[in-house]
Parts: structure tokens; C-alpha cells; sequence
């Protein structure tokens, strides 16, 4: 097998002629640099997927299609050559797996024959990037929101804070956005994963329809590319992690005329979000 291309694009993979093996195996292409991972470390990693039939040998997927990296915990549960790439593997390398059915678990094994793929073999090319980096705290002194209707109450680091929207007042009609409290960490890139907590009320009502706080860990997605509402991509860009920044977001840069049925959200509902930048990357 031949694995070519530049890392940090998507690979060009050559396979050899005849069966494929039955007996997993994995090797680096390209050794990175710094720390190396290891068991329970969360990695950012590129992929490409592919059958190795022994005929077309298709793609299945890779996150180079899909323009969005993904994270791999590396533990015990992931089959043991791809457990074995990892462990050791450095930011910037280019490592290649070959799965075949006897690295899967017990478990991944059963559920492979219910799908009629007990003897298939797979090929990834993974492209090493670097850990997930850990949330931060919102940390400073936070600023009057400045938005007439919306109270904001800032509690002590690491707890969340408090935003109250029953008001008479009319919803602003344009998109508004508030720092609360300034970051020191780097500027949100489009493009980037955001982590980030949130609270996310109806203006008016004070009806709350969402928060990250309540589930007990950030939210992650991809920012400035159409993947969350025109409102999110239009307002966090461009701000520093580390910040909390309060947004008032009109129907049309929301979920528009259709609304949300499922959160409860009219389509002539304005939408106000408190959200802490806890990570980008």
C-alpha cells in the first residue's frame, strides 16, 4: 500500500493487488512532533475512511469532505490497532490503520456481523493535529450589557451566570452584540470548532428553550461556516476566548419564519443568547 499527498490534505492512497489481509496492522507515514498522546487523551484528528475490497477499494468518508476535523478519545474501546496508532503519535504526523476484523472488540465484532460486515477490512489515513484543548473559565470584571430589557447577573468564575428577558421592552430589531466580559485568549477564526456555554431565552418572555450549563459541559461546533444560525456565525467570529458576550438575535438571523416547533420557537420570536468562549481550535 502507498499513502501520498501532503498532510493536512486528503491523502491518495494506492492498494496492492489481491485479498486483503486478514491480520490488522498500522505504520507511520510521517513522524510529527512534540507530545505524544496517550490512553484517555482526546485528539483532533483528520481521517479518511476506506473499504479495502480487493476491487474498487471505495472511499467511505473523510473529514477533508466534510471541511470539519473531529475528535478521537483514545481508550480501550476503540479497536486495538487503531488504540496502538494513537498511543504515541504526535501533532502533525500521518499515520495509516489497517482494520481488519481481528483488532475489533467482542462487542464491535457483533455488532459488524448484524451489519454484514464481519469481514470487512478497513483503511484509515489519519492525520494527527493535537489535543482538544481544555475549556477555559470566564474570568474579569464584567461590563453593564447595555441592552435595555435584559439583565444580566455575573456570578463568581466557573459557575454559571444568571440572564433574565421578561420585559416589555421592544426586541431590537437588528442583530446586537454585547461584551460582558473580555477574553485574553486568541480570536475565533471561521472555520474553528467553538466550545462554548450558553444560555438562549425568548425576548419578552424570559422563556428559556436552551442551555450548556444545565447539560453540565460546553457545546461544540463548527462556527462561521452555516453549521449554527446566520446570528451565532455573524457575532462570534471574530471574538476572543475567554470572553462572555450577550447577543440578541431578530427571527430572520435565527431560526426564521418557520420558527423551532421543537424549543418552542415562533418565527416572530427574537432570540437572546448569553454564551461564554470557552475554547477554539
Amino acid at each position: 500500500m502507498k499513502v501520498t499527498g501532503e498532510v493536512g490534505a486528503k491523502p491518495t492512497v494506492t492498494f496492492p493487488q489481491g485479498t486483503p489481509p486478514a491480520k490488522s496492522s498500522e505504520e507511520t507515514v510521517k513522524e510529527g512532533s512534540g507530545t505524544e498522546f496517550k490512553v484517555g487523551d482526546n485528539v483532533i484528528v483528520n481521517y479518511t475512511v476506506y473499504t479495502w475490497d480487493g476491487k474498487n477499494n471505495p472511499t467511505v468518508g473523510s473529514t477533508y469532505d466534510t471541511g470539519s476535523s473531529e475528535t478521537i478519545q483514545v481508550t480501550d474501546q476503540l479497536p486495538s490497532v487503531l488504540k496502538e496508532a494513537f498511543v504515541g503519535a504526535k501533532p502533525g504526523g500521518r499515520h495509516v490503520a489497517v482494520v481488519a476484523p481481528d483488532s475489533l472488540t467482542a462487542e464491535q465484532r457483533e455488532q459488524a456481523k448484524q451489519s454484514g460486515q464481519e469481514n470487512v477490512t478497513q483503511v484509515l489515513v489519519m492525520d494527527m493535529v493535537g489535543l482538544k484543548p481544555e475549556p477555559v473559565t470566564v474570568t474579569g470584571e464584567a461590563a453593564d450589557p447595555g441592552l435595555k430589557g435584559v439583565e444580566v447577573k455575573n456570578p463568581e468564575a466557573g459557575k454559571a451566570p444568571t440572564l433574565t428577558t421578561k420585559t416589555k421592552e421592544k426586541a431590537p430589531a437588528e442583530l446586537v452584540t454585547k461584551v460582558i466580559v473580555k477574553g485574553t485568549g486568541p480570536q475565533v477564526k471561521s472555520g474553528q470548532n467553538l466550545m462554548a456555554h450558553y444560555i438562549g431565552k425568548i425576548w419578552g418572555s424570559d422563556k428559556q428553550f436552551d442551555s450548556s450549563w444545565e447539560r453540565g459541559q460546553p457545546a461544540t461546533f463548527q462556527i462561521g461556516t452555516g453549521q449554527v444560525i446566520k446570528g451565532w456565525d455573524q457575532t462570534l467570529v471574530g471574538q476572543t476566548v475567554g470572553s462572555r458576550v450577550l447577543v440578541s438575535i431578530p427571527p430572520a438571523l435565527g431560526y426564521g419564519e418557520q420558527g423551532n416547533e421543537q424549543a418552542g420557537i415562533k418565527g416572530t420570536d427574537t432570540l437572546v443568547f448569553l454564551v461564554d468562549i470557552v475554547g477554539a481550535y
